[in-house]
């Protein structure tokens, strides 16, 4: 099985595409496979707490990597795996590396919760990783730091880490190196690209040396969708053109079918950004000017009352003051109409609020939804568009899909006295230095359009029993071990 997660891939996109006749690659697997237009992914809706429910099966309050920006109280600093440059640069170059590179999968990624390619191995199944960010597997492999990063963090030539069978992260860990063309300079991500990745995988095809299941990361149609909106259709056209290589490297289209299972979806949807003159950034310093904020880069003292890490249209707003009720914290937010929610814990309930309405809700048994998850709740079910069937106890989602279950694993995802806060759809939050995307295109909040994915599958008449994202390691578990594929 080859799973290719081209990053920001949307369904419209495809849509769109596949009616202009300029996908033929994806055409081609959605008319000879499966295609959903409505995959749940995790939350946030950012890479990192994704490719982790990906490769763990469960949410954040499981595989503990909670966004791609969050605060760690143990060690009393922002965890920040590259949000964007200016904040890299506050928070420390090195410690943002060390953090990305080694610790994500080293010391966050929870170390009691399986990742797919640990469950294959146990089963005897080989399993690999082209430029996945998170890795961790059961074999041994040596990554080589180039000299320039060597100087920036002190750290040897070479560092051991766990991984899949196949391990290939960019220069860092390249197998092929000197046997492929692909661009992995620091000037192209240090491989971190589309090109490596395809170019990695074309080789693993054509010298016969697939895994029984290999990950795939095709990151570079994030940066355009950013900068110009998920309108945009270039980069789809663009990883098309790439995918339809992948194929002829089998030899054609029907030949690849006949040999592997493909699996391609997205990771996270995008909205749009509103352009700068209608004012679309939510500085969230200045909401908290009355507390001792914490500045990126800063370190936390005895006065530090509130921190903030920003994950684009979502964020963190962690209270250190136990006077401080987080009530209190909210209220700032809650009564801004730019926000669409606010969430906390609250003696043994979790408290949405909006606009001075609440709803609280718990793990009970009064509720049944969607997932076949139990719930107690209550208060004004529309506040987060849930819609009761009383005569069967069964709620279903509206506009913010799974969103009981994706709140919880956020709020129990780490340790700490926190909230977490949406943007409204157009509107994007921010800290001094965070990056913004006016005009272009966000996620990492729990909104319709960057809850859902798309997925295809070709290659197997398995189907998915659950269109989520935390739903999709057991399912190819089921298909790697069934061998159930096309021929």
């Amino acid at each position: 099985m080859i799973y290719l997660l081209i990053d920001s891939l949307l369904a419209s996109a495809i849509d769109q595409g596949v009616a202009q006749k300029k996908l033929p690659a994806l055409q081609f697997l959605i008319e000879h496979g499966q295609y959903y237009r409505d995959m749940v992914t995790s939350f946030p809706t950012m890479s990192v707490t994704i490719d982790s429910s990906l490769v763990t099966g469960t949410y954040p309050d499981q595989h503990s990597v909670p966004g791609l920006a969050w605060y760690d109280s143990d060690a009393e600093r922002v965890i920040n795996y590259g949000t964007g440059p200016m904040e890299v640069i506050r928070q420390g170059i090195p410690a943002v590396l060390e953090d990305a590179v080694l610790r994500l999968n080293g010391e966050h990624l929870n170390p009691d919760v399986p990742t797919i390619y640990e469950d294959l191995a146990r089963r005897g199944f080989t399993s690999g990783t082209i430029n996945g960010l998170v890795y961790r597997g059961p074999v041994q492999h040596t990554m080589t730091i180039p000299s320039w990063m060597r100087m920036i963090t002190s750290w040897p030539e070479r560092i051991q880490v766990k991984g899949p069978d196949w391990f290939s992260l960019g220069g860092l860990s390249n197998p092929l190196n000197g046997k492929i063309q692909a661009p992995q300079s620091i000037f192209h991500r240090l491989g971190l690209n589309d090109t490596y990745s395809v170019e990695t995988l074309k080789h693993l095809i054509r010298t016969e040396q697939l895994p029984d299941f290999l990950y795939v990361y095709m990151p570079s149609m994030d940066k355009l969708l950013h900068k110009k909106g998920p309108s945009v259709l270039k980069g789809a056209v663009e990883a098309d053109k790439k995918l339809q290589a992948v194929l002829e490297a089998f030899g054609s289209p029907e030949q690849a079918l006949q040999q592997a299972v493909f699996v391609i979806s997205g990771d996270s949807g995008v909205s749009q950004i509103m352009p700068a003159q209608e004012q679309p950034i939510i500085q969230l310093h200045k909401l908290y000017e009355g507390y001792n904020v914490l500045h990126p880069g800063q370190k936390v003292t005895a006065h530090t009352e509130v921190v903030l890490a920003v994950n684009e249209t979502m964020a963190y707003v962690y209270c250190l003051k136990e006077t401080l009720d987080l009530r209190h914290i909210a209220q700032p937010l809650s009564a801004d109409d730019r926000i669409d929610f606010v969430a906390w814990k609250e003696e043994g309930w979790i408290v949405a609020a909006r606009n001075g309405q609440e709803l609280r809700f718990k793990t009970g048994d009064a509720w049944t939804d969607d997932y076949e998850q139990t719930w107690t709740i209550e208060g004004p079910l529309e506040l987060l568009d849930l819609q009761p069937d009383e005569s069967r106890h069964e709620i279903r989602y509206g506009k913010y899909p799974d969103v009981l279950q994706r709140i919880y694993g956020s709020l129990n995802s780490h340790r700490g006295r926190y909230l977490i806060v949406g943007a409204k759809p157009g509107y994007e939050l921010a800290d001094r230095s965070s990056p913004t995307h006016k005009g272009g295109g966000g996620h990492g909040s729990l909104s319709l359009g960057e809850s859902l994915i798309p997925l295809i599958i070709a290659g197997t008449d398995m189907k998915p029993s659950k269109l989520r994202l935390v739903d999709l390691k057991a399912y190819i578990m089921e298909v790697v071990s069934s061998g159930n594929f096309y021929t």
